[in-house]
């Protein structure tokens, strides 16, 4: 093997380590001023009007139900087509999420659905921004204050992708994002949720810190509070906000050496007949560039695994976005008996399709060497 280019890498340097070495040497680890830096300068980018760090993008889906009140007995529509994390933080607060399929050529939900499901104990929608390509946002919210429905976006892979030039996770009620290793901006572990709402980002803040009064630097008098509500520990440490204060200041090179290899990858793999590459962008819709992600043909389909062993043995990082539809998951599947003909072209993603990278890990020496290897491969087993 002459080269490897896995499918994901953090884009991490000396800046990076500077960063937490500063933090271990102040001695404060929690309650510093880095986790309010990481939340103004995330807050600037994305154009919200609040932003929270929390500890995991997960987190974040959690406290906003819980900051709503949803709870036993209401329903959530949720997309078949995500991480499981998605759902997890529906079904963790008691409520029950309602799966809905996908499009075939986006991966994102399928508004056309929506309404059907809507029932008198829907209370909100959580919308997937899947590999970082838009939802249809307007229809959504048309559909939502119709019903009278809380709108979550779930953009853990779309950090830098827009609607026109109003960042996701701003068109509904809140926005959450994940800073997990193989995301476009990474903190090692954690999240943020952002929203319009100050009143909804208060909630949130008492709720991620066991529902204190005064948070560590309210406090007249130390270890002086009170507890008005039932909260938990979702904080982010100074120690991980010191690594997205750091990234934040590489965004920009991020996204646009991940737009570049997208195109890339897109333009000399749209040669091959046997795939289809899921829909990146449209007019107005501009995509995080996550990855890029292709369908492989039903031929093709059925020896996914070997090529996928070829690909892996060759030196090209692949993944697969995601193994299964979520209601299909055995967790799911045993618990509500959801049947695959329920959601197909979720089946069909999950099973026919092979995402590879466009991190800006990527060089361009590499993407010439990932479509002459995905011919080759592709070509033996023809």
């Amino acid at each position: 093997m002459s080269k490897i280019v896995p499918f994901g890498k953090p884009f991490i340097d000396n800046s990076e380590l500077n960063s937490i070495k500063k933090v271990l040497n102040s001695g404060k680890y929690v309650h510093g001023k880095e986790s309010e830096n990481f939340e103004k300068i995330f807050k600037k980018f994305t154009r919200s009007k609040n932003a929270t760090s929390v500890s995991s993008c997960t987190a974040g889906m959690h406290l906003f139900y819980l900051a709503l009140g949803i709870s036993k007995g209401d329903e959530v529509l949720v997309p078949a087509q995500t991480h499981v994390a998605t759902s997890h933080a529906v079904e963790i607060v008691g409520a029950k999420p309602i799966f809905i399929d996908c499009e075939l050529e986006t991966g994102n939900i399928d508004i056309n659905k929506i309404e059907k499901k809507i029932t008198s104990r829907t209370k909100a929608i959580v919308v997937v921004h899947f590999l970082g390509v838009p939802v249809k946002m307007e229809k959504i919210l048309k559909i939502a204050k119709k019903n009278k429905l809380k709108v979550l976006e779930d953009c853990a892979l779309a950090l830098g992708a827009k609607i026109g030039d109003k960042h996701v996770g701003t068109f509904g009620d809140a926005g959450v994002f994940s800073f997990y290793p193989v995301k476009h901006i990474t903190t090692a572990e954690g999240g943020m949720i952002i929203s319009n709402n100050k009143k909804l980002d208060n909630i949130i803040r008492s709720k991620k810190a066991f529902g204190v009064d005064k948070n560590y630097n309210q406090r007249n008098s130390p270890g002086k509070y009170d507890v008005k509500e039932l909260g938990i520990n979702y904080r982010m440490s100074e120690i991980h906000a010191s690594m997205g204060v750091v990234q934040m200041k590489k965004l920009k090179v991020i996204l646009k050496r991940r737009k570049y290899n997208f195109d890339y990858l897109s333009k000399n793999l749209k040669k091959i007949k046997q795939i289809q590459i899921l829909k990146n962008s449209e007019k107005k819709i501009h995509s995080s560039n996550y990855c890029l992600s292709f369908i492989l043909n039903k031929k093709l389909a059925s020896k996914r695994s070997k090529l996928i062993k070829l690909l892996n043995g060759a030196g090209v990082g692949t993944s697969i976005y995601y193994p299964k539809p979520v209601p299909l998951m055995q967790y799911y599947k045993n618990k509500y008996n959801y049947k695959k003909n329920l959601f197909k072209n979720a089946f069909i993603i999950s099973e026919n399709s092979i995402a590879i990278p466009t991190g800006p890990h990527v060089k361009k020496n590499d993407l010439k060497f990932i479509v002459n290897e995905i011919f080759k491969s592709i070509g033996t087993l023809n």
